[in-house]
């Protein structure tokens, strides 16, 4: 039994410490955040909002938005409508169609078991206009009113690789 209780120990030690270590290698993320959708669904007036506090200007930046489904998600593709409010209460609209199966209907992204992780461009290269707290949000723009299967969706913001 305590041969047991030390390995556990060892383990949970060994776990801890990579999980540390994989997270302190992303020197390159500036912000990243992903949402759990309750009930893995995401319903239209579901609109997700993100702050960000930007302090440098002079970082070229690359944009990202993550989705988590499962392997049974109704569609191929997910519409998202994107609002961006600027500190200086500015706002622009964009709208991104994330591509999550491929034409033959196979799963694009990272899975493991029925899950998959997609992280879908938004913008390439971009360098944030001025300081200050930037307020991302994210709406499906599907026609169904409730979209099923959707576990997580964030935004990933990073430094250009040189």
């Amino acid at each position: 039994m305590k041969k047991l209780k030390v390995k556990t120990k060892l383990f949970i030690g060994t776990v801890l410490s990579l999980m540390l270590f994989l997270s302190s290698c992303d020197n390159n993320r500036i912000f990243e955040e992903n949402k759990e959708l309750i009930n893995n669904c995401w319903s239209s007036d579901n609109i997700i909002k993100f702050e960000v506090d930007i302090d440098s200007l002079e970082t070229p930046t690359n944009f990202y938005i993550n989705i988590r489904i499962s392997e049974g998600y109704p569609y191929s593709n997910l519409f998202l409508f994107i609002k961006t409010t600027f500190p200086n209460g500015k706002m622009a609209n964009d709208t991104l169609d994330c591509i999550l199966a491929d034409l033959n209907g196979k799963w694009i992204g990272s899975g493991m078991g029925d899950i998959y992780d997609n992280q879908i461009p938004f913008k390439k290269n971009v360098l944030f206009p001025e300081k200050g707290k930037y307020i991302f949000e994210l709406q499906h723009g599907m026609r169904q009113e409730i979209i099923p299967l959707i576990l997580d969706v964030g935004l990933r913001i990073e430094k250009v690789e040189k």
